[in-house]
Parts: structure tokens; C-alpha cells; sequence
């Protein structure tokens, strides 16, 4: 056992949920965002101003989505560089062979590919070619194997869930809404966790409701500790900053998530809003306002298709209510009311 404990240590190979689930899943994220969601929004704009090369170049970016993820989760694992870009085909494999639930099937098989990848590495003399050898063909090999279900099994459960959001969008709202908007918080990837889903639709609205009212309603609540630069850094930036001051202090949590629990019924019971733009944007919330803008790429993509004739004021003023407004005067009446209790200290909120 001390055996196996030494080489796993050598080889930097940590069986850890941070190292699997936060750093992995996180970086897996950041890959789609630099590929499927940038290109999306690229080729919008390209296909709003009739720029045919925007529209080229958004494509080029998006056909990598694949590869970026498997690159960026090897990345995380800290891999020597002939795994890393060995991963490139991996990634490739896993995201074609894994259809719609792609994204997850791309977790699972660069995550494996990658650790076999770093057993391998610079244990011959001709390891240029060992290393890369061993790598693509596990990963390839897994993609063939294990790709095409994980990615139904993925896909499959997203879509109980769109279902139930249909059935019932009261309940599914609250919970799906409640549910994403804290995986963004936390040190894991809400975005990763939609995208590997394909949470879209009705579901894929209260999943945008849930983030907006984490990243909107902690910039809100701590404005008094950490004012203009608060509001930047979490309405724009991540939620995920309050992390550390939610671990001293759990009740600071309250306000953003009962938040969540009225936005996200708001949003499918209401307003009926759906995020039919990329998945990944779902879990995104008002973070460089890649939620709202999955949203209008939507509407384009229906008004492609014929399914929507035009994008209405009753649109935009679900989107806005949803994404900023009621996040916003609902953290102010709720902030105001919990921080009368006294369960909240003055710089309780405080970003370092």
C-alpha cells in the first residue's frame, strides 16, 4: 500500500473530490466558455451586423468545444505537457461520440485519460512517443466504450428534468432555481453541471433565475461592506467570492437563496422564460452577462426557425425582472429584514 501511496504521490495523481469535482468540473467550465459559449455569442453578433467572418470565426471556436474541455481538465490535473495536448483528440472523440450529453461524457474520459496519461509519462526512454501513444488511445478507446452512454445517461437526465420543469414549474422551478443558483457559489461549476446536462428551456430559465439571484443578490446585500467594486466583482464576476465569509458565517446565505426560491417560480410560472441559447449559459447568471445574452441568442435561433415572430417587450421584461430587477428589490427587503436580527455583523460580507 505505501507502494502504491509513494508512486500516486510521485506522479501527482490526487484522488480527491476538489481535485475531481472543484478543479476538474471548474475547469471544464472555463473550456466551454472559451469555445461553445464565446463562439456563440461571436457568430451572434456576426450574424446581427452581417459580418460572415464573426459568423466564420464564432463556428471555428465553437467545433473546438471538445478538445478546450479536455485540454482545460487535464490542465487542472496538472498533466505533463504531452498528455495535456494529447487530450486534444480525446477531447475530440468523447464530445462527437457522446452526442448531447457530450460535455459530461468529455469529464469522464479526459479525467481517466488524463490520470492514465500521467502513469505513463516518463517512465521509457522513447517517451515522445509512449506518453502521447498511451493517452490518445485510452481516451479514444474510453470515448468508443463509455462515451455514447454517459452522454444518453446525461442527456437523459437533463431531460427529466426539462420534463418535470414543464409538469410541474412551480415545484421544479423553486428546486432547480434553488439548487444551480447555490452549485454556483459553491467551488464547483454550475455552468459544467448544465452544460453536461443540456439544461435548457423552462428548466434552463430557472437555472439563469437561481445564478442571477446569487451573483445579483450578494452584490446587493454586502454594497454598505464593499460597495462599486463589490458590485462589479460579484454582479459581474462570481458569487463564488463570498465562499470564505460563508464559512464563518452560514446565515449570510439566507438572503440569495430565499431569493432563488421566488425568482425561480417567477420565471417559469410567470414569465414562462426559457433559455434555449446554450446550456453552459444556464448556469452562468449575469456573469459577463452570458446568461441574459444565452437567452436573446435564443430568441434569434427561434426566430431562425420560424418558431418565434419577433422578440417582444413582454420578453425583455421578463428577462430584465428575472436576471437584475427582482434579485435586486427583493435582496434589498430581505437584506434589510435579516440583518434586524442580528444574525449578520457589519463585515459579515466583507471581500478581502
Amino acid at each position: 500500500m505505501e507502494k502504491i501511496k509513494s508512486f500516486l504521490h510521485r506522479k501527482n495523481i490526487v484522488i480527491s473530490g476538489k481535485r475531481y469535482g472543484v478543479d476538474a468540473l471548474g475547469a471544464m467550465a472555463l473550456g466551454l466558455f472559451a469555445s461553445l459559449l464565446i463562439g456563440t455569442i461571436i457568430s451572434t453578433v456576426g450574424e446581427q451586423f452581417k459580418l460572415d467572418i464573426l459568423v466564420e470565426v464564432g463556428n471555428f471556436a465553437k467545433s473546438m468545444a471538445g478538445p478546450a474541455m479536455a485540454v482545460a481538465i487535464a490542465y487542472a490535473l496538472q498533466t505533463p505537457g504531452l498528455v495535456l495536448f494529447s487530450m486534444l483528440a480525446v477531447g475530440a472523440a468523447a464530445n462527437k461520440l457522446g452526442g448531447a450529453g457530450g460535455p459530461f461524457a468529455v469529464y469522464v474520459v479526459s479525467v481517466i485519460a488524463s490520470e492514465f496519461g500521467k502513469i505513463i509519462s516518463k517512465e521509457t526512454k522513447i517517451d515522445i512517443l509512449v506518453t502521447p501513444l498511451v493517452t490518445i488511445a485510452v481516451g479514444v478507446g474510453l470515448s468508443y466504450w463509455l462515451a455514447p452512454g454517459i452522454g444518453a445517461a446525461a442527456s437523459s437526465l437533463g431531460n427529466v428534468i426539462m420534463w418535470a420543469t414543464t409538469k410541474q414549474p412551480f415545484i421544479m422551478g423553486v428546486l432547480v432555481s434553488v439548487l444551480v443558483g447555490m452549485a454556483l457559489t459553491l467551488p464547483i461549476s454550475s455552468a459544467a453541471i448544465c452544460a453536461a446536462l443540456g439544461l435548457t428551456g423552462l428548466a434552463g430559465g430557472a437555472a439563469l433565475a437561481g445564478c442571477c439571484a446569487q451573483m445579483v443578490g450578494f452584490a446587493v446585500f454586502s454594497f454598505r461592506e464593499n460597495r462599486w467594486n463589490g458590485v462589479i466583482s460579484q454582479g459581474l464576476g462570481t458569487s463564488m467570492l463570498q465562499m470564505g465569509n460563508i464559512v464563518k458565517n452560514p446565515k449570510i446565505w439566507i438572503v440569495p437563496t430565499l431569493v432563488s426560491a421566488i425568482t425561480g417560480p417567477i420565471a417559469t410560472c410567470l414569465f414562462a422564460l426559457e433559455m434555449n441559447g446554450p446550456a453552459i449559459a444556464s448556469g452562468m447568471g449575469t456573469c459577463g452577462l452570458v446568461g441574459p445574452i444565452g437567452v436573446y441568442t435564443g430568441w434569434l435561433s427561434e426566430m431562425a426557425e420560424g418558431t418565434r415572430t419577433a422578440i417582444t417587450a413582454i420578453d425583455w421584461t421578463a428577462l430584465l425582472s428575472i436576471s437584475i430587477v427582482l434579485p435586486t428589490i427583493l435582496t434589498m427587503i430581505l437584506g434589510a429584514l435579516i440583518r434586524k436580527t442580528g444574525w449578520i455583523k457589519p463585515g459579515d460580507l466583507k471581500l478581502s
